[in-house]
């Protein structure tokens, strides 16, 4: 048997909703796609997409109950975002923003850092 898989969606649980999808929206241009809320109010999950029509969505859920930070480990994990427009221009508004947390000029990239602290490493859209 051949099984083929497709990427879908990538969670992150977040300790404030409405923070972070103001962070996803300002920073790399997500949207909100589609909201579940549980009839319990113990959770709520968002689905963020980008603007480029792509299946793949970033999925943010918050949590009612959780009152302590959510432990990343050793942030060995990260999702990549490749940007379009002046890349340059892009890493000087997130660098504003004061989100970069690790920058690899060297390769040509460099991570920002959302309100909970997961990692998006950032790309140019079209590979060099």
């Amino acid at each position: 048997m051949e099984i083929k898989g497709k990427f879908d969606h990538y969670n992150f649980n977040v300790s404030n909703l409405e923070r972070s999808i103001t962070f996803y929206e300002k920073s790399l241009g997500l949207a909100e796609y589609k909201r579940t809320t549980a009839e319990d109010g113990s959770f709520i999950i968002v689905f963020l997409r980008d603007g480029y029509n792509s299946d793949f969505m970033l999925e943010l859920t918050w949590l009612r109950d959780r009152k302590e930070p959510y432990s990343l480990g050793d942030c060995e994990f990260h999702l990549c975002m490749r940007v379009d427009g002046d890349y340059d221009e892009v890493r000087k508004f997130h660098r504003e923003m004061g989100c970069i947390c690790y920058e690899n000029e060297k390769m040509g990239l460099y991570f920002i850092s959302d309100p909970d602290g997961y990692w998006i490493e950032i790309l140019p859209l079209k590979r060099k």
